[in-house]
């Protein structure tokens, strides 16, 4: 058997049990692994079911534009769907999205423009904003518009949802998803619901976003809108694709807690998703009081993390934002298990013969270069012997003539790994700046010195 083309392919992703990370909750705890889609996430089942009816209306034509404002797995149903079917997509996408999902859309040839994240959906630079003075400016265009588009959530309604009731056997008691279009958890959740109305339906939501506060009171409360880091959930307005009357509760989750859970379901599940699969399942630990041993539970696994290499994968990147600390050494560490050890200085005013007489005396190889206080260069031994070598009367100049670029600095989250990659033989330390304002050097030596101790 084959498929006539990729769009074939979409749907009937596999239902999988966790079985260590859940091991101490109550009840069967299944994840859908949406990123088997040939986009690697579930927004291709309604990518495609919005063209399809955007084309039955006659509101997207042959040879036409698709425009979309998108996280970026939107933006990859509708492009490979244009791909099969000739249309042309412009996107936009907020500054906050990774790197990988961007450069995905443009593989598949879609133009993408970035904007800033930290602005109100009204204000002329937002992704929805750009989007919709793309549509009225592009002839022969047509806008998705995911949040509002109802046929969003009709495809989750006719796919995802009979799909998870066959698939359990129609034991689902709980359902999963976090919540940002609200297409999957409303379509998903509709279905089910009218197959057993005692079915819940939670959404994960995340702090800076409006959804709980709205379902718990009916207010939209502005104050609750704040920049956040997870991807693909929480908003900061109400789409139409969100059914407040088919969700039964929220539970938000920490931008930390999303991001550290969505590493551990690769690590204990050998399950490879994305970021909104972390806040998920996180949010199930936070709820786990709430199950019992009769609970079959369903969450969505949203897309693949592949497309978080630079974020979530990417322990630096972790650290930077205070979520990782001390599993590897860092910089910090180093320092801490070298102790007090006095950074030793060159002003540029001392003489080159001054600067290596003091190396010498400290039997120091190299040394930082300063002037008022401030690390301008740096000077080594070879960097003394290859000018004197030249011109032996340099040793009375001042030592500011030979010296050379200054050591990288780092800051106290920084690797161990990072820092190793930046000591070569063209550059032999590194320098870092302490809690206490204090200049630091680390060579090579400390690197060595602390592994061997860790």
């Amino acid at each position: 058997m084959w498929y006539n083309n990729i769009l074939e392919t979409i749907g009937n992703t596999p239902l999988v049990r966790l079985n260590n990370i859940t091991k101490d909750v109550k009840g069967t705890i299944l994840v859908k692994v949406e990123t088997t889609n040939p986009g690697n996430s579930i927004k291709d089942r309604m990518a495609v079911k919005m063209i399809e009816d955007a084309e039955k209306a006659g509101l997207l034509k042959p040879g036409g534009t698709i425009i979309e404002g998108t996280s970026g797995n939107t933006g990859m149903g509708l492009a490979i769907a244009a791909v099969i079917k000739g249309y042309k997509c412009i996107f936009t996408t907020t500054d906050k999205q990774s790197k990988e999902k961007i450069d995905a859309l443009r593989a598949f040839g879609a133009e993408v423009i970035v904007c800033p994240t930290n602005v109100d959906p009204e204000d002329p630079r937002s992704y929805y904003s750009v989007s919709s003075r793309l549509e009225r400016e592009t002839p022969n265009s047509w806008k998705a518009n995911q949040y509002d588009n109802l046929s969003n959530t009709q495809a989750h309604y006719e796919q995802t949802g009979p799909e998870i009731w066959k698939q359990t056997e129609g034991r689902i008691t709980h359902l999963i998803v976090g919540v940002g279009t609200g297409g999957t958890i409303s379509g998903a959740g509709r279905y089910l619901k009218e197959r057993n109305p005692g079915i819940q339906v939670w959404g994960i939501d995340s702090y800076g976003s409006v959804f709980k506060k709205y379902k718990e009171t009916g207010i939209f409360d502005k104050e609750e809108i704040y920049p956040y880091i997870t991807e693909g959930i929480g908003e900061d307005f109400l789409p139409k694709n969100v059914d407040f009357d088919v969700i039964d509760l929220f539970e938000k989750v920490t931008d930390k807690d999303a991001a550290l859970m969505t590493r551990e379901i690769a690590r204990r599940e050998g399950i490879f998703a994305g970021n909104s699969a972390g806040a998920a399942v996180a949010g199930l630990l936070q709820l786990r009081e709430r199950l019992d041993s009769n609970s079959v539970v369903v969450i969505i696994l949203h897309d693949h993390g592949s497309r978080y290499m630079g974020k979530m994968y990417n322990e630096d990147w972790l650290r930077e934002r205070g979520f990782l600390k001390d599993e590897k050494l860092t910089a910090q560490a180093i320092l801490r298990k070298r102790g007090n050890v006095p950074i030793v200085m060159a002003d540029v005013e001392q003489s080159v013969l001054e600067t290596f007489n003091l190396m010498k005396t400290l039997n120091i190889s190299q040394i930082p270069v300063t002037q008022q206080g401030m690390v301008i260069g740096k000077v080594t031994e070879a960097d003394i012997l290859h000018a004197l070598l030249e011109n032996p009367t340099l040793k009375s100049a001042r030592v500011e003539e030979i010296c050379t670029q200054s050591f990288p600095f780092v800051d106290l989250l920084t690797s161990i790994d990072k820092i190793s990659a930046l000591i070569h033989k063209d550059n032999q330390a590194v320098l870092v700046e302490d809690e206490y304002g204090k200049i630091n050097i680390i060579t090579q030596y400390d690197i060595i010195n602390a592994i061997s101790g860790y």
